[in-house]
């Protein structure tokens, strides 16, 4: 476990110790590659910690649409099979990787009947966002979110590396091309539907623990997801990552990394 906040870029923590920090927080988002199987073993034993230190927590899925919320509030009910609940989530329309790398936590939700969330939006509105703008967008077609705060330079940044940096075919020159205002945009739709959704399930009497399982590229830095939730009043997020890459990590990529086999598919 190394969080990436020492003088080197990270210092050695214990196990026991980043579980009870990420207990105290209003939200913990775990990040992944979606492909990879040993990153959604990880989550779930991140959840499971979190669990046993802080009973009552929901969890927030990128995989799921707002809209299949009752569907996923049955399936953790025990009111359908694994195959009817599948079906019933449009697992094949909703996102595109084998059931088979998130139905541990799924089966972990259910066993301990953990609320279970959608965190994303239409996927037509990222579309519709990115390519005319949030203002184009009717009040009532805007799946219940509110405009994103503008992304920084340094995230801009960030995500031009990550989609390719300077390659010679690029539109777009740099991060602050207007060329590149379309990804910007589409991609900060997602991020203010992660946070918007998080922030929601916060609205309680007596707010839980939120864990969002999300694509790594929405949290590192404390860009994305992070920034929104801030913006939305929650702050203290733990951002929390698994870790393959023998090379030390980047300073402040998140609060804490935890190093996994690099042959653990």
């Amino acid at each position: 476990m190394a969080p990436a906040d020492g003088p080197e870029g990270a210092v050695h923590v214990s196990h026991q110790e980043v579980l009870r920090r990420a207990a105290s927080a209003p939200a913990v988002l775990l990040g992944e590659q979606h492909d990879k199987a040993a990153q959604h073993r990880w989550q779930l034993h991140v959840a499971a910690g979190l669990l046993a230190l802080r009973p009552g927590i929901v969890m927030g899925f990128e995989m799921f649409p707002a809209r299949l919320d009752r569907v996923l509030a049955r399936w953790v009910a025990g009111e359908l099979s694994e195959a009817e609940f599948l079906e019933q989530a449009e697992w094949g329309t909703v996102w595109g990787f084998p059931a088979e790398l998130y139905l541990p936590l799924f089966r972990f939700c259910r066993q301990f009947a953990i609320p279970m969330h959608g965190l994303n939006c239409r996927r037509a509105l990222v579309s519709e966002v990115g390519k005319e703008g949030w203002e184009a967008i009717a009040e009532e077609n805007r799946d219940g979110l509110t405009p994103a705060v503008p992304a920084t330079p340094a995230y801009r940044q960030y995500l031009f590396q990550i989609t390719g940096g300077g390659a010679p075919n690029r539109k777009a020159a740099g991060p602050e091309d207007p060329a590149f205002d379309r990804f910007v945009r589409a991609q900060q739709v997602w991020d203010r539907s992660f946070a918007c959704r998080i922030a929601a399930l916060r609205n309680q009497p007596e707010p839980p623990l939120a864990i969002g399982i999300i694509g790594r590229g929405h949290l590192e830095f404390g860009h994305g997801t992070p920034a929104q939730l801030a913006s939305l009043g929650i702050t203290g997020t733990q951002v929390l990552l698994p870790h393959l890459d023998p090379a030390p990590p980047a300073a402040g990529i998140a609060h804490a990394l935890f190093c996994l086999d690099p042959e653990e598919v």
